[in-house]
């Protein structure tokens, strides 16, 4: 079974607890804020903060608003993380409920590729080398509790369910909101298990609300490794 987080934006008022939740749960270190002129903070994602409620302040049809985007790993459905590290074995897939893993592994991976080849600009490395990111709190729906980020939320913002039962709860509520919203719109809703609706064009969030255009955004250099992946594990085999 393959479990989804659905985040309704236009229910979300900025509270940031799912992003404490999240801190609380992983036992994650404090990031050391400064003011910038926004109540955003920390300013990015980091290999301790797995999960960011972005903030903008845009005029949309002459009106300023408050827009909030709870980020965090979309954990793909056809993750190229994962093929970009298999090799490894350092990323993999938890069959039991989708989620996409990153282990200690990862130091020893390329990381500038799987870091490259997120279409969501979502891993983020430690000075070690270890790669980082939302683990979509797999062990706590192993033992049948919500993401803390879900559990924490107050408004609606965050659903959890398997994710046939989030995808339609998505066009539901895309339908319910477009009365309002008319360019309300879901996130890449057939590519992900963590699915985003929008009011407002995606780039007025954030830049990486819908996921980068081509091959999951890889570089040539990328797409060449990719091609050559064959070869070298029939080399591996024969040597």
């Amino acid at each position: 079974m393959s479990f989804a987080i659905f985040i309704d934006t236009t229910a979300c008022t900025g509270c940031r607890g799912c992003q404490v939740a999240c801190k609380q749960w992983h036992d994650l270190p404090a990031e050391e804020t400064h003011n910038s002129g926004s109540y955003q903070n920390p300013a990015d994602l980091s290999f301790n903060t797995y999960k960011l409620v972005r903030m903008s302040e845009k005029v949309v049809a002459g009106r300023l608003r408050w827009l909030f985007f709870a980020e965090q790993c979309r954990h793909c459905v056809d993750a190229p993380c994962l093929e970009e590290a298999d090799d490894a074995g350092a990323v993999y897939h938890d069959g039991a409920t989708g989620a996409i893993l990153y282990t200690a592994q990862t130091r020893n991976v390329d990381a500038d590729s799987v870091i490259q080849s997120c279409p969501y600009n979502v891993p983020r490395q430690a000075a070690d080398g270890t790669l980082a990111k939302c683990d979509l709190c797999n062990d706590r729906i192993h033992n049948g509790e919500l993401p803390a980020c879900v559990k924490t939320c107050p408004t609606g913002t965050m659903n959890f369910g398997t994710l046939e039962k989030m995808r339609a709860l998505a066009r539901s509520r895309l339908n319910a909101v477009k009365a309002r919203y008319p360019k309300a719109m879901l996130a890449d809703p057939d590519d992900v298990r963590v699915i985003y609706l929008v009011a407002h064009a995606p780039n007025l969030y954030y830049e990486y609300v819908i996921g980068s255009t081509g091959a999951h955004g890889m570089t040539r250099q990328m797409a060449f490794r990719r091609m050559l992946r064959p070869f070298k594990r029939a080399a591996a085999h024969l040597g």
